[in-house]
């Protein structure tokens, strides 16, 4: 748990009341330091946990944000992708490289991974990407016509686009377009993370593609 959290957590709990006689301040008490340390338990593990308020404590829903980016050498080539997850003061980054992929492969995949990270599909979620190609097909409804016509014509990456598609259903999800390569710190990380990743020595196959390939 980061410093940042544990401030809050102190906060919050430094204005209960220590003792009381009405029971439902009494049970307060008790709920909601065992509420602080299940958040601190959901920080130290791999899933990215967007924390409920306690029930009745008037919290409202807020969104989680996903900023992400892919990037392929060569284009086809090596290639990564890079995820940051934000929720209030909670960040998360994700990032993982392949052998032979597509830039456009792997801005979708960075898309998929997000949202896999996600345990709470209640809360809205807005990701931003540069990629025209993934905005494009969610916000425009390409997507709904390629599902409903079986991605015939030679749509490509037809099985990242079921897996987005499917997990979709599980989220109110909002596409927003940055433009890349510019001022937005949040997509220059991503840019970073998806380099890097790209230019790691033990890189992942892309199997979908990889069989793709061997289908031609």
């Amino acid at each position: 748990m980061d410093s940042a959290a544990r401030n809050d957590a102190k906060i919050e709990l430094n204005y209960l009341p220590r003792k009381s006689e009405d029971p439902k301040i009494t049970n307060l008490c008790a709920f909601v330091p065992l509420w602080f340390k299940k958040i601190k338990m959901n920080i130290s593990t791999n899933k990215f946990y967007a924390p409920a308020s306690p029930s009745g404590s008037g919290g409202g829903e807020r969104s989680i944000v996903i900023y992400t980016d892919g990037s392929s050498r060569g284009n086809p080539g090596p290639g990564g992708y890079g995820v940051v997850l934000m929720y209030g003061r909670h960040r998360k980054e994700l990032s993982k490289g392949f052998r032979h992929t597509t830039n456009n492969r792997m801005e979708l995949m960075a898309v998929i991974a997000g949202l896999e990270a996600i345990t709470k599909p209640n809360i809205p979620v807005t990701i931003y990407s540069d990629s025209q190609y993934v905005v494009r097909a969610i916000e425009e409804g390409w997507l709904k016509t390629w599902m409903r016509t079986g991605f015939k014509g030679g749509k490509k990456n037809p099985d990242l686009w079921k897996k987005f598609y499917a997990l979709s259903l599980q989220f109110n999800i909002k596409m927003v377009w940055v433009k890349g390569h510019a001022d937005n710190p949040y997509n220059n990380r991503c840019d970073e993370l998806a380099t890097a990743a790209a230019d790691g020595k033990e890189l992942e196959a892309d199997e979908g593609y990889e069989e793709a390939l061997r289908s031609l």
